[in-house]
């Protein structure tokens, strides 16, 4: 199955599968289970990040999936307590460390730190000499706003290659699309079925619940997931679901078996709310989501 999901090739030639598999708030003694099943039925690319506390669970999953290591793409991200230059480099040691790998494919930063942009472009700073060095294979960003692309771009030099932020059919975010596209960055998407959320009292009922999905996952013999997966493919983007349950999990990598129009493309498209579920980007703070990220 995974040899039918396309391939997306970055800004520095670096190809990873356009489906991963994704562990945000996945407990620790779920991860083993559920990213062994993942891999099983076909994921290549698994996202995973210091903040969310399993990236060692996902490096036993990949030593007891048998699946050779050069064969799964890896991306972990870099919270906001190790930015500044040293410290983003010990963060890559941390997390090689847990993964149980020398090399980690994509290395991005968690969020953009807008209080203290300074640390956050020491923090890019040392993704650049990892990649220099052949400790990761590609580097990128992770809820970065247009304007804080533009601040990281002019103060650094290598484009990153994936600004992983929240897009689904509720929350399309079409500047930060654009900004992305405009520079070559490849849009990753996370929450990309409207799943994840933090939806505190925007309202929000579940995608999945559409009537729209709903009416175009019954005319494509598809369920609501594979439906949006596959809006996120057709227009270009990474998507990284997230599911413990085998079912879904083998589900939501099941979608290369249909195609939507532009019509259908652009009714999802009319869905978008203009609002956003997870935290704003600019109240990121170290007082507020500082957190310790525990030694290898």
């Amino acid at each position: 199955m995974a040899d039918t999901i396309p391939t997306l090739t970055l800004n520095n030639g670096v190809e990873l599968p356009a489906l991963g598999y994704g562990v945000f708030q996945t407990p620790p003694d779920e991860t083993v289970t559920a990213t062994v099943e993942a891999l099983r039925v076909g994921y290549r690319h698994i996202d995973t990040a210091a903040a969310y506390g399993n990236e060692r669970e996902v490096g036993e999953a990949l030593r007891r999936s048998g699946v050779p290591r050069d064969e799964v793409f890896l991306e972990t991200k870099v919270w906001i307590s190790d930015y500044g230059y040293d410290a983003t480099l010990h963060a890559f040691d941390k997390s090689a460390g847990k993964l149980g790998v020398d090399t980690i494919d994509l290395l991005i930063l968690h969020q953009a730190l807008p209080s203290r942009f300074d640390l956050t472009v020491e923090a890019y700073q040392a993704l650049e000499t990892l990649l220099a060095d052949g400790k990761v294979r590609a580097i990128g960003v992770s809820n970065f706003m247009p304007e804080h692309l533009d601040r990281l771009l002019a103060e650094t030099s290598v484009v990153p290659a994936v600004n992983q932020v929240e897009v689904h059919p509720y929350f399309r975010q079409p500047d930060v699309l654009a900004a992305n596209a405009k520079h070559g960055i490849l849009t990753q998407a996370w929450s990309p079925i409207g799943g994840i959320t933090f939806y505190r009292d925007t309202g929000h009922t579940s995608t999945l619940q559409d009537p729209t999905i709903l009416r175009l996952a019954e005319a494509h013999g598809a369920t609501p997931a594979q439906v949006m997966l596959r809006w996120h493919l057709q227009q270009g983007r990474s998507a990284i679901p997230k599911s413990v349950t085998p079912s879904r999990i083998a589900e939501n990598l099941d979608v290369t078996g249909f195609e939507l129009s532009a019509e259908e493309l652009a009714a999802i498209d009319a869905l978008d709310t203009g609002r956003r579920g997870g935290p704003e980007p600019d109240a990121i703070t170290l007082e507020t989501f500082g957190r310790e990220i525990p030694e290898a």
